[in-house]
């Protein structure tokens, strides 16, 4: 059984839903390293989903080091990836500007933006989702 739900937002692939889930469930801790991530099977079958999309979804997760894929162990979650100061910077700066970007086309101003930013900051610190909390979060 897979341990994370789609929660279907229009707009947005069904590859990026399952990989924010799959990425959500690993750093809120309900997947762990070492745990075993479902296969491609169990996974089109529980979240209805083409296989073709689950195979892509696990690809993925394995290429930006998520999953470990081993011979007899299957598909498991990875060891926290230690990322070099530039490497958490550049992949930062890429998810910062496709937020600015939309917050922009519906008409968000930056105060409320960082207000949101903020506030999830601490709700996802509150649940123990952020692992290695280095930013100084409250």
């Amino acid at each position: 059984m897979t341990p994370f739900k789609l929660n279907p937002k229009s707009g947005q692939s069904i590859f990026d839903q399952v990989v924010f889930a799959a990425t959500k469930a690993i750093l809120g801790g309900v997947l762990k390293s070492g745990d075993a991530f479902p296969s491609v099977r169990a996974l089109a079958k529980d979240l209805k989903i083409h296989p073709n999309t689950a195979h892509k979804v696990i690809q993925h997760l394995i290429q930006e080091r998520w999953l470990v894929s081993s011979p007899g162990r299957g598909t498991t979650v990875a060891e926290p990836p230690q990322a070099r100061s530039g490497d958490r910077q550049r992949l930062l700066d890429q998810e910062v500007e496709q937020l600015v970007v939309e917050a922009r086309r519906v008409g968000v101003t930056l105060d409320e933006v960082q207000a949101s930013v903020e506030s999830h900051w601490k709700s996802l610190h509150k649940l123990k989702i952020v692992s290695g909390d280095e930013g100084g979060g409250q």
